[in-house]
Order: C-alpha cells, then structure tokens, then sequence
C-alpha cells in the first residue's frame, strides 16, 4: 500500500476514538475494523484533537448524504476515496445505488469488513484518471461525496475529473473539503499524513477554478467543524477546539464546498 493510501488509517483511527466516547459520530465499524486492522501510526495522527476534527468532518458529510438522498430517490451515490469509512452504513436514508471507490489494494482490505449487495457495490477508480469515469454506471442523477481526496489531486485533475462527471451525469451533487494553498504549504511541516510518508499536497484558493468548462456551480460553503458539533465537547476541550479549528482562521487552511449542476 503506497503512502497516500496508508492515509485513510488516519480518519479511521479518529473516527473509532470518538466513537468510543459516544461523541459526534456513532461509528461501531470504525472501532471494530480498526481493532483488526490497526495502522501503526504515531505522532499527530493520534492526537486527540484532530480525532474530533476526522469525527465532524464526517458527520457533516453523512448528514449531506442523508439529506441528498432523501430529496434524489432515484440518485447514484458515489463515494470517491472510501477507504475503509462505513459511511454506506451511516447514513439513514437508503439509495438506489451505492458506489465506494477506491484503488485496488484498499478494496481488497475493505472487501473484508464490507460485503456487496444488490444495492452497494465496490469499484476500482484512481481519481486522478478522468477516462476511469467513464466506467462507471449510468444515472440521470449522481451524489458525489469527495472527503479527504482533493488535496492529492492538482488543480488541473481536479477540473478533469469534474469535466467527466459532467459529460457522465446531468445532475450532480458534490461535497469536497480542501486545503488552501496556504494548507498545503504550511502542511508540509504540521500535516499528520507526514507521519505515513506524505509529503506532496496541494491546495485551492479560488474554488472557480476547477470549475472551468464544467457548468459546475458553487452552491455553498459549509462549516467543517459547526458549532451542534463543537458544543458536544466539554468544558477546555470544547473551549481550546473552538479557538483552534472554528472560525476565520480555520477557513485559511481548509475548506468545504458544496457544488452542483442540474441537468
């Protein structure tokens, strides 16, 4: 497993830490496969507080999902970069079609914990590789979950790979965090995924342009870290995380954008 894929030990580990502590994220999948699958990682990937940034981001993306499946019936749902997240058993709502993508060797560890149904399936896709859209299934509609993806991808395969999403589906819902480019320089030094051997990341200012020659729009930008989250921390916890990764100074390093476009 190359060092990129080594990072979705990262959020996994998060995502079982506090689920333990019944904060956030109800996530027994994460606590089990990290037991059976546990990833030597050490330094700030075990930090506690970047376990409760992993906890939220997620939940903010389940509780899009859920709300995008429940107003698009009839929608694909493709989730690029799945790892070994258990999103496709979180979130409430049932969809038509449920799609986790990743590279082979992360399937063939995920193929383990998670078994394909009539309903879920599991297909290999290098983002980076725009042509790989194309072999995807066919659907009026698609709801795109891009968590934790963008910031190994240029800006110019971000804008590809929008591009054959656009040619593949008429009506696209996505959701993608990102760095900033000052993220991306200043995580060359502070960035967990370092710990695994990651030193190349990159960043998006200007959300517009990867949105060149799509039709894609910016619909809105969410909070990572929203305060109904932040509030179930508790006493200094709830008050340093608030300070630290709220805010005006949190959007600097990190962004979450929701786009679409209506066919």
């Amino acid at each position: 497993m190359n060092e990129v894929n080594k990072t979705l030990f990262i959020p996994l580990y998060g995502k079982s830490y506090v689920s333990k502590k019944g904060i956030i994220i109800k996530d027994p999948d994460a606590e089990t496969i990290w037991e059976q699958e546990a990833f030597p990682i050490k330094g700030k990937s075990k930090s506690k507080w970047l376990a409760y940034n992993m906890a939220m981001r997620a939940r903010v993306f389940d509780d899009w999902t859920d709300e995008m499946i429940r107003d698009n019936k009839d929608a694909l749902v493709l989730h690029i970069g799945c790892g070994l997240d258990s999103r496709c058993r979180r979130v409430k709502e049932k969809s038509r079609l449920w799609i986790d993508c990743d590279f082979p060797d992360v399937l063939e560890i995920r193929k383990k914990h998670y078994p394909e149904t009539d309903d879920y399936k599991m297909m290999t896709l290098d983002a980076s590789d725009a042509d790989q859209i194309n072999a995807l299934p066919d659907s009026d509609k698609a709801i795109v979950v891009l968590e934790g993806i963008s910031m190994y991808l240029t800006k110019e395969q971000v804008n590809s790979f929008f591009k054959a999403l656009k040619n593949k589906y008429g009506t696209i819902h996505i959701l993608m965090d990102v760095y900033t480019e000052f993220g991306a320089k200043a995580s060359k030094y502070k960035n967990p995924i370092n710990d695994v051997g990651v030193t190349t990341v990159y960043g998006i200012d200007n959300i517009e342009d990867v949105l060149t020659g799509t039709n894609i729009k910016l619909k809105k930008e969410h909070s990572i870290t929203p305060d109904r989250l932040v509030d179930e921390l508790k006493g200094f916890e709830k008050a340093f995380f608030k300070l630290m990764f709220t805010g005006s100074m949190y959007r600097k390093i990190y962004r979450l954008y929701e786009l679409m476009i209506i066919g």
